[in-house]
């Protein structure tokens, strides 16, 4: 039986991407307490297929009318709410059953927070005599949110490698807890003692995750094994949404190369890893460290084929053909690039950088090296304007680029999150502040948010027509549209295509073929399609120059 058992928590959401769940943190933490002497277990609870579909939460019973029913077409956002991961129940018992005298458990976005908290209650109930403690982003910044729950027992603030295997020490032997870096516990009294969040100065002094400790397996991508890799702690910036910039309580930290170029080493001998997404905050800033990265992986594992990404974003201002080039042979094939927005205006409010020139610039590198890219959009922050939403569209539609708009949400530790504060704006329950759940109604409305969602996926939809070389014509007939097969998503979709590009109305088809409306924001729609309509719509697949895309949708 184990000392310590790491819990990765199950989810309800309306959707998972598997590759961003992979419990990278626990791993780097048990990798600290083996050192310390302590016997580790690592229970991901997401590691299997099985999810089930489970009640919408009464605190987001306003997003039926936006998700109203399944959809078919290639404009789907969500439907159905699901739990994701191990029955509470069953984590219960495999807690039990374990034995260990403290388990860990990981509460790293705040909209999981009360899934982190029922998992704590279940493994109380189920195991009195374990010790609970909780970590993660949420707790770090609002510790008193999650001290709330008597089944926790502790919380960590910050970086638990610092902090986790002190603490182990002191529920073993009996020792004080005051002096543990970013500790949070309860007084005899009742009140809460609350250290500063604990960071590593030195990210190299640790050893490497116990990646081995979870089901790599489950993990996979063109059937070869997934992982992540974290570079560096950290960022320098300031931009105002963000909880772990230079604002926030941690410092900006490199890993060596040496130390990177190991931890891949280990994934490609135990595991034959194929695929690595870099989940650092801003893997390309620090230029020189960079390209000596990519000059080891490319010199180490040139032979085995890697596929590397960076899901965060890169800052364009950081790539130029050198870095390009480099990426391109390490193994990068897609270019992910945070772009923020195009208005100025807001950039001020985000306090970021206008990037638009580095963007096209790196843009047209990708396209020289043979690199697919993605651009990062925030739409619905306060005070920020639908139009220039909108704007952005249009921007990223003349582009070789796909668009990905995120809707902002509040994110405690941000000066945003202070902000939505301040103005009265936050959503009454943290499950609301994620993205799905179009958490705020400021001067963008919870419409006009799921209007630009819904408009992106319309737009990259027919970007994927021009990399196909389809046609497409508006359709001008009446009448209502027939589906004769709703299973057919591109045929489908392009009918539901033809008829928006003549009224603007955004459609879903449901499994049966029935075809609908959604709720969306026709101003918004129709300035859209006048937008279209004067400009050149590019694709977002790298062409030789030889083949021009000629498709025209008006």
């Amino acid at each position: 039986m184990p000392d310590i058992l790491l819990i990765q928590p199950p989810i309800r959401d309306f959707y998972l991407t598997a590759k961003r769940t992979i419990p990278y943190g626990l791993a780097c933490i048990a990798s600290t307490l083996i050192k310390n002497g302590f016997s580790v277990e690592i229970l991901d609870t997401l590691a299997t297929s099985k999810s089930r579909a489970c009640e919408l939460p009464p605190e987001m019973d306003y997003l039926r009318k936006y998700y109203p029913r399944p959809d078919r077409s290639a404009f789907a956002l969500f439907h159905q709410y699901r739990h994701f991961g191990y029955s509470f129940e069953h984590i219960g018992k495999l807690a039990k059953a374990s034995g260990a005298f403290l388990v860990g458990i990981s509460s790293l976005f705040t909209p999981y927070l009360q899934d982190a908290l029922q998992t704590a209650e279940i493994v109380k109930a189920s195991h009195p005599q374990g010790k609970i403690v909780i970590g993660g982003h949420h707790p770090s910044s609002l510790p008193q949110s999650v001290m709330e729950s008597k089944a926790v027992d502790f919380v960590i603030r910050g970086e638990g490698e610092v902090s986790l295997h002190l603490l182990a020490k002191a529920v073993k032997r009996g020792g004080a807890y005051d002096s543990i870096p970013g500790l949070v516990f309860r007084r005899k009294d009742g009140t809460l003692h609350i250290n500063p969040p604990a960071g590593m100065k030195h990210p190299d002094d640790h050893p490497l995750p116990a990646t081995d400790l979870f089901h790599q397996n489950f993990y996979r991508r063109n059937k070869r094994a997934a992982t992540v890799i974290v570079a560096g702690r950290g960022c320098p910036m300031t931009c105002t949404y963000c909880s772990v910039g230079a604002s926030a309580y941690l410092n900006y930290r490199k890993r060596s190369v040496t130390s990177v170029i190991d931890e891949i080493q280990w994934n490609v001998n135990q595991y034959d890893v194929g695929f690595i997404d870099f989940e650092d905050e801003n893997l390309s800033l620090d230029r020189r460290w960079f390209l000596k990265l990519l000059a080891e992986i490319k010199c180490r594992f040139s032979t085995n084929e890697l596929e590397l990404r960076a899901m965060n974003g890169l800052y364009p201002p950081s790539i130029d053909e050198e870095v390009i080039r480099s990426m391109q042979t390490a193994g990068f094939r897609t270019l992910n690039l945070s772009l923020g927005s195009t208005s100025t205006e807001q950039l001020k409010r985000f306090n970021r950088s206008d990037v638009r020139a580095a963007f096209d610039r790196a843009l047209k590198l990708a396209a020289d090296y043979g690199l697919n890219a993605v651009g990062y959009v925030i739409c619905a922050a306060p005070f920020q304007r639908a139009e220039d939403s909108i704007s952005d569209l249009l921007y990223l539609a003349q582009r070789r680029v796909l668009a990905a708009v995120s809707i902002f949400y509040p994110a405690p530790g941000s000066k945003d999150y202070d902000l939505c504060k301040n103005l009265g704006i936050l959503p009454d329950h943290f499950s609301c502040m994620r993205s799905s759940a179009l958490p705020l109604a400021h001067t963008t409305g919870r419409k006009e948010a799921v209007t630009v969602l819904r408009l992106a996926r319309i737009l990259n939809f027919m970007k994927s027509l021009i990399d196909q070389k389809i046609g497409i014509a508006n359709d001008k007939s009446t009448g209502d549209i027939r589906i004769t097969d709703p299973a057919d998503r591109l045929e489908t979709s392009k009918r539901l295509l033809s008829k928006f590009l003549t009224d603007g109305k955004i459609r879903g088809v449901t499994p049966e073929g029935k075809v609908f409306e959604h709720l969306i924001s026709e101003e918004l729609s129709h300035s859209f399609l006048t937008g279209l309509a004067a400009i050149d719509l590019r694709g977002s697949q790298q062409e030789t120059d030889e083949i021009r895309p000629l498709v025209r949708f008006f």
